[in-house]
This record gives structure tokens, C-alpha cells and sequence, in this order.
């Protein structure tokens, strides 16, 4: 039988609800408690938080983000962790100006495309019941046919709440992928999702030049806030330089390559940069990171949006900092697949960067 306990969240006061089969993240962010969380699944370590009182099943957190020292301390990881009674947590509550909380809400939609874009990329695309509101930059939970769910970027704008886009990549043997996007889904299928999550989204109180940075699905975010500063710009709202480099090992993974070529051909102020690093092209090659440095030897003055694989995203924050670009401007999302969470996504990250 289910059991409700109370949960208290310093240093805002908050109290509320969460049922014992329901993690303690899950019950903040539906009541709009936005604690700090990016992977949603005990993998990055984000989410931690010191339990002051009570007791919580620790859940599946990973060794490497909840050390044992963490344990002993009385640490949780949010995203996993579940009451056993009525708990007070310490949560770092970071809230931002000019930044928008939208409560996370469960949805239902229709399959309205499932499209091949890319060699193991497809973009499914998907007309909700009800509009969803969210920040340009974050994600949703996509509910599988067994129960679990999978995180995935929305590629599309605020603007337009109806119809989602999500940029999905296959895993191998992957149950989400494998075993059903790339099998069985397909257009005019019912499916269930969550969201918004995540505090990797588009920051309208940083008015400054944005340095977008993306390899493979990584796009997909990056997508969304160039998609959100073209809107502001026919408003005329927008008067910063937008450069966008999307890193990829062959030319084929270029996806939506024509659209946004055709995006810097209309606006002066958009540079488009593909980053291909395996193999010889009509463009550069290079790792993201490699051409960044080449181009941006000073990069101070500009906002940074990295979003893409772990050891990417870690080499492109090392050459933005080595061009005096500060923490405080560099927002982070990796995108761990179903092998960096069986390995605990063990990946050493700066306590400074916003994720």
C-alpha cells in the first residue's frame, strides 16, 4: 500500500507532498521546487542534497556520484531517492533572474512523424493533447512500453507548445531505441511523456553573443534556443552574434545541415560551423573543441551553451576557459547513453559550471 510523507525543503520552507514510490526530485519539480537536476537518473550527481532529518531509500545512485563518504554524511541524490518517513532536506536553490519555473506535468500524445535524418538518428515528433511549457533547452521524459522512461531534448521552440521534437539516437541493444523507437514506434501511435526538466535551457538575463556547441543529438537543445533567438529577432529583440558549431566523426551526421545553412544565409548575425573529425569534406575538420580554439582565442564577453557527449563537452569547457571565458557563462548538458550509465557516467566535472 502507498504511503504519503511530508517533505520540508530548506533554506526555501517549502513543504510538501511525495508518496513513497516517488522520488523526492520528481515531487519538488511537480509542486515547483526547482531543485538543481540534470540526468535524472543517478548518474551525474547534480541533484545531491544533504538530508537533514529522516530516512530515504538511497535508490539506484551511482557509486561515483554518491561517493560512500556522501553517504555517510547523510547525502542523496534527489533524482533516486525516495522517503521512508517525513524528511527535511538542504537543497542548493539556485534561482536566477529572468528565468521562468514551469512545473513538471505528465502528457499524452499522438506520433504525428518518425523520421531517418541521420545514420542512427531519428526525429520524432510528437502533438500533445495539451501544451507544454518550457524553457528552450530543456527536456522531457519519454514513458517506455515496460515502464521505465528515457530523457530526450526538445528541438523546438517555446512558441510552439502543441508539437514537440526530440532528436533520438540509437543505442545499441537499447531497450528505448532499439527496442522500440527504432522497432516498433510508429506514426499515430499513442505515447505518454513528462517534463520540462532540466536547467540547461536558454538564459534571457545573459544579454550577450551565444557560442552554441553540440555533437551528434546534442543538436537537438541548441536547436531550440537558435530557433527561440530567431523568433526574438523578427521582433525585433535580438542583436547579438549567434555562432553554432555542431561536431560530428562523418559528413552523414550533418543532419538538418540545409536548414541551418539556409538560416545563416538569411541572417547576418548567425554563423553556422559543422565540426567534422573523421573524415575529409568540403568544410574544416576537427573536433568542436580544436576549431573552437581556433576561432575564439579571446571568447570573454560571450555566453556558451555545451551540449553533447561527456568527454566533448569536458575538452570544449577546458578550451572556453582557456579563452578567459568565466564559469559563470558556460551552461553544460552531457548526454550519457545507456554504456555511460552502466559505467556510473563516472565523469569529473567542475563544481563551478552551471548544468
Amino acid at each position: 500500500m502507498t504511503e504519503t510523507f511530508t517533505v520540508h525543503v530548506e533554506p526555501l520552507g517549502a513543504t510538501l507532498s511525495c508518496r513513497d514510490d516517488q522520488t523526492i526530485l520528481d515531487a519538488c519539480l511537480r509542486n515547483g521546487v526547482w531543485l538543481p537536476h540534470a540526468c535524472t537518473h543517478g548518474t551525474c550527481g547534480t541533484c545531491k542534497a544533504e538530508v537533514l532529518d529522516g530516512d530515504v531509500d538511497l535508490g539506484d545512485a551511482s557509486p561515483y556520484a554518491l561517493v560512500d563518504s556522501d553517504r555517510d554524511d547523510g547525502f542523496a541524490l534527489m533524482c533516486v531517492a525516495k522517503p521512508c518517513e517525513d524528511v527535511v532536506i538542504e537543497g542548493d536553490v539556485d534561482l536566477e533572474d529572468g528565468v521562468e519555473i514551469h512545473p513538471v506535468r505528465d502528457f499524452s500524445g499522438t506520433v504525428t512523424a518518425l523520421d531517418d535524418i541521420a545514420p542512427d538518428v531519428r526525429r520524432l515528433v510528437i502533438t500533445l493533447s495539451e501544451p507544454l511549457a518550457f524553457n528552450p533547452g530543456q527536456y522531457v521524459q519519454l514513458n517506455l512500453p515496460d515502464g521505465d522512461n528515457r530523457p530526450y531534448s526538445i528541438a523546438s521552440p517555446p512558441s510552439e507548445p502543441d508539437v514537440i521534437e526530440l532528436h533520438v539516437k540509437r543505442s545499441p541493444d537499447g531497450v528505448a531505441t532499439d527496442g522500440w523507437i527504432f522497432a516498433d514506434l510508429a506514426a499515430g501511435d499513442e505515447v505518454s511523456l513528462s517534463g520540462p526538466y532540466g536547467q540547461f535551457f536558454y538564459r534571457p538575463a545573459k544579454d550577450k553573443p551565444l557560442i552554441l556547441l553540440g555533437s551528434g543529438t546534442g543538436l537537438a537543445p541548441l536547436k531550440s534556443i537558435l530557433r527561440h533567438v530567431m523568433e526574438l529577432d523578427d521582433e525585433g529583440e535580438w542583436e547579438h552574434d549567434v555562432v553554432l558549431y555542431h561536431g560530428v566523426a562523418q559528413v552523414d551526421g550533418l543532419y538538418d545541415r540545409d536548414w541551418f545553412s539556409d538560416a545563416a544565409d538569411e541572417r547576418d548575425w548567425f554563423s553556422y560551423r559543422p565540426a567534422v573529425s573523421r573524415e575529409e569534406h568540403e568544410g574544416r575538420r576537427g573536433r568542436v573543441p580544436v576549431l573552437l580554439a581556433e576561432d575564439f582565442p579571446k571568447a570573454g564577453g560571450n555566453a556558451a551553451y555545451i551540449c553533447g557527449n561527456p568527454s566533448m563537452v569536458e575538452d570544449t569547457m577546458k578550451a572556453l576557459m582557456k579563452s578567459r571565458l568565466f564559469p559563470r557563462d558556460i551552461y553544460r548538458e552531457d548526454f550519457f547513453d545507456s554504456a555511460d550509465r552502466a559505467a556510473g557516467g563516472h565523469v569529473v566535472r567542475s563544481p563551478l559550471i552551471k548544468r
